[in-house]
């Protein structure tokens, strides 16, 4: 049964090509939704990675509070409210996109804010956006 599923599954995506999966991009954002750079900068050992997330009590709390105040605030965008929160001994490393420099540095104010946190080491990339499409002109 299951593995009549996952067949079906596997079907229905090959027969929906591309246009099965954009449901998933976020028709408000407005700029590449591909990591591939990110995604090579990431494996060098210097850049912290989620993967990198102490598992002390301490620092899950901070990066729990942190996480809070960004996605309760509804100002940020969608991408904002989905950059990476990495703490290790009370030291917070943020990474990721945001749309603009209101919203950098609005999370490190976020981050600065909890109790308990260190120092805040700020990585956040404003995303840039792609040229809009329309008439030219000269």
């Amino acid at each position: 049964m299951k593995r009549t599923i996952l067949l079906s599954l596997g079907i229905a995506a090959v027969l929906a090509g591309p246009a099965g999966i954009a449901w998933a991009a976020d028709p408000n954002e407005d700029y590449p939704a591909t990591n591939t750079g990110r995604n090579a900068r990431d494996r060098d050992d210097r850049n912290l990675t989620p993967g990198d997330q102490s598992e002390s009590p301490a620092d899950r709390e901070l990066t729990r509070k942190i996480r809070k105040a960004v996605v309760d605030d509804d100002t940020l965008s969608t991408t904002a409210h989905n950059v990476k929160i990495i703490t290790v001994n009370g030291v917070v490393t943020l990474r990721g996109p945001v749309k603009d420099t209101r919203e950098r540095s609005t999370i490190a104010a976020k981050a600065k804010s909890v109790a308990g946190v260190k120092k805040v080491d700020n990585k956040l990339e404003i995303a840039a956006k792609e040229p809009a499409s329309g008439p030219e002109t000269d």
